[in-house]
């Protein structure tokens, strides 16, 4: 055994913070290779074998060679990440050996001729890119009712807190979409931290269902390109960490400017996103919780909570009050409206699985509309050793495969081939400003404005859709558990709590996060550090 193995030993990297294994690299108590080999050992023990989540679809080749390189530098201000491994989601595109694939059947083959602006930036920093995370297909825009967390080339990924699947072999507790392999990855310790992206829930989903911190920025903050999309105007990449300075430290590195995304060049952010974490950062804080009992049918945030997130929820109000925040309980105006007619189309689901199947299910038009536009000009930019050029081309693979590519059908991708492709047309254009004016104008603008808000609290996910169409960041940080799903009882599996702010306000949200977690690490420690059942 080399002796940076024996110098690490004592250094646990199943549960080690990204903070504590830079402090570790750089007193010398392990190396790049070490760690690297250590992550690789437990994706063979617990992704492959044990409790067989699932959670990582390809190792990177070069891994071991890259952590080699970085054995002798130690993370310092140049290069934050050094010799720390990381995985990214395999709708990313990775410049090298590994292959890009959005989890499809019909990319099996595909590899990206260059690298992502965001692992670009990553390698930059001296991150050991350890491999590509499993997700739902195509970032779950394929088909309707489509698990959390499974695809057609990389099969069903598990929630490690609760790993049991049905007789359909499908989790009886998702393990969160579409990040699912970047969320579950870091809560089994199978990486120091992951990348994913999310359009409408897909970080703050896998984070809430794995007791994990991300932030989903304002669009913008990271650049895309090199990202296969679903719909630029809400697309983003974002960290999934476990603690909040750990997504701090990625995202002073992940966000910057780049001229192929227009979307960057608006940005605003400090130098620095650790130097703002503040354990007294709640006092003085005004923040909304959109829930008034008192007017049940727009309670659409807290009002379906079941007893025990409620409960949970309960907790987390308590301990920001505690710590000096004002509560501001008061419903959002527009929050039934979100979503609402003129945004969204009907599309009949032909699912073999799903409930509603030959049902005309509702669908947003954004997504629809510029899913052809944008992903039509990655596949045709990025993609190098398959055939694969449009949507049409991976519809016609997908039926001539239908055995294997099909399990749960294709009608989204249907639906956006049937459109234009140029963004031309009046309803989308609709649409999305009626997005826009219900989500921003007269939605969280005007609430925030109203009650003088630094931040809205959502219980888990439950706030994705309304921040995510007005392009606003949020900041989600584990808060209790819950059990049962869909009816049926379950093992507890972590519920969180998510800081929604106004364009821009990330280091705010971080700050109100960080201040948070520790006014609550002792209830919160279990969570963060629970280890998947062995």
């Amino acid at each position: 055994m080399a002796a940076d193995d024996d110098k690490s030993r004592n250094l646990c990297v199943g549960n080690a913070s990204l903070a504590e294994l830079q402090q570790a690299l750089c007193d010398g108590r392990t190396s790049a290779s070490a760690l690297t080999r250590a992550y690789l050992a437990r994706i063979e023990a617990y992704d492959r074998a044990g409790p067989s989540l699932n959670a990582v679809r390809e190792i990177n080749p070069d891994a071991l060679a890259i952590a080699a390189s970085f054995d002798r530098i130690k993370p310092n201000p140049k290069q934050p990440l050094a010799g720390i491994p990381i995985l990214v989601k395999d709708n990313i595109a990775t410049g090298d050996r590994q292959h890009t694939t959005a989890g499809s059947l019909a990319l099996a083959e595909a590899r990206a001729t260059r690298d992502a602006a965001l692992v670009a930036r990553l390698r930059a920093a001296g991150a050991v890119i350890l491999g590509k995370a499993n997700l739902t297909e195509f970032a779950n825009i394929l088909a309707i009712d489509m698990p959390a967390g499974y695809s057609s080339l990389g099969g069903q990924v598990r929630n490690p807190y609760a790993p049991a699947l049905d007789d359909r072999n499908i989790p009886l507790v998702p393990p969160g979409g579409s990040s699912s392999g970047s969320a579950v990855a870091v809560a089994a310790g199978l990486c120091a931290a992951s990348i994913g992206t999310e359009t409408s829930g897909s970080l703050l989903n896998p984070a809430t269902q794995n007791g994990l911190v991300t932030v989903k920025p304002t669009v913008g903050l990271i650049s895309r390109t090199g990202t296969l999309p679903i719909a630029h105007s809400q697309d983003t990449a974002g960290p999934m960490t476990r603690t909040v300075r750990d997504a701090a430290i990625l995202l002073n590195v992940l966000a910057g400017l780049d001229p192929r995304d227009p979307a960057t060049l608006a940005q605003q952010r400090p130098a620095d996103y650790t130097a703002g974490l503040d354990n007294d950062g709640l006092k003085g804080a005004r923040i909304g919780v959109p829930s008034d009992s008192t007017d049940p049918a727009n309670d659409v945030y807290y009002g379906r909570l079941g007893a025990r997130a409620h409960a949970v929820m309960g907790q987390v109000i308590a301990t920001l009050e505690r710590q000096g925040a004002t509560i501001i309980r008061a419903n959002i105006p527009t929050a039934g409206w979100v979503g609402g007619p003129g945004t969204e189309m009907p599309i009949l689901n032909r699912n073999p699985e799903s409930r509603t199947r030959y049902e005309a299910v509702r669908r947003p038009i954004v997504f629809v509309y510029e899913l052809k536009h944008d992903l039509n000009a990655c596949l045709r930019d990025w993609l190098s050793g398959t055939d694969m050029r449009s949507i049409a081309d991976i519809i016609a693979f997908n039926e001539a495969h239908a055995d294997r590519a099909l399990r749960f059908g294709q009608d989204i991708f249907l639906a956006a081939e049937a459109t234009r492709g140029d963004l031309s047309e009046a309803e989308y254009h609709s649409a999305r400003a009626m997005d826009l004016h219900s989500s921003r104008t007269l939605g969280l603008d005007a609430y925030m404005d109203q009650h003088r808000l630094d931040a809205v609290l959502f219980p888990g996910a439950a706030g994705a859709a309304i921040a995510a169409k007005a392009g606003y960041p949020s900041v989600q940080i584990p808060a209790g558990f819950v059990s049962g799903f869909n009816g049926k009882d379950t093992q507890d599996y972590p519920l969180g709590a998510t800081f929604t702010g106004r364009a821009w306000s990330e280091a705010r949200l971080l700050r109100l996060a960080y201040a948070y977690e520790q006014a609550s690490q002792g209830a919160a420690a279990n969570l963060l550090y629970e280890r998947p059942h062995r």
